[in-house]
């Protein structure tokens, strides 16, 4: 019995030889940056047009654990650069400031590795 495609295989990495390259930063770390973001401009917006407290009560505990959940996260990853760990902790912006420089750092890597023969 052959194995053709296992369910736990990740596209996004690139195995080369006994290295493997993240080419993309993770998933869950990807939707709590764009979270951060997203309920950052709400709770903004609401503040500067009809101020709801609803919105408020909603938006402000949604944003400060999609904050919280994306500084955790880019801290715990193998293998962060340092600048990548102190972007994350920009509020409102960081998770995406931080995922464009594991982006960048995942590029650099694949493109060491495809120049350096094994």
């Amino acid at each position: 019995m052959g194995h053709s495609h296992r369910a736990d295989d990740h596209p996004s990495r690139l195995h080369h030889g006994s290295v493997t390259v993240h080419l993309r930063s993770p998933r869950h770390l990807r939707i709590a940056a764009h979270a951060e973001l997203i309920s950052l401009i709400m709770m903004l917006a609401n503040v500067f047009t009809v101020h709801l407290k609803p919105i408020s009560s909603l938006m402000g505990p949604t944003h400060g654990c999609a904050y919280l959940f994306v500084v955790i996260a880019t801290w715990r990853l193998p293998h962060v650069p340092a600048a990548a760990k102190v972007l994350a902790v920009v509020p409102g912006i960081g998770g995406l400031l931080a995922l464009r420089q594991l982006d960048r750092v995942d590029t650099a890597r694949a493109q060491t590795e495809e120049g350096n023969p094994a």
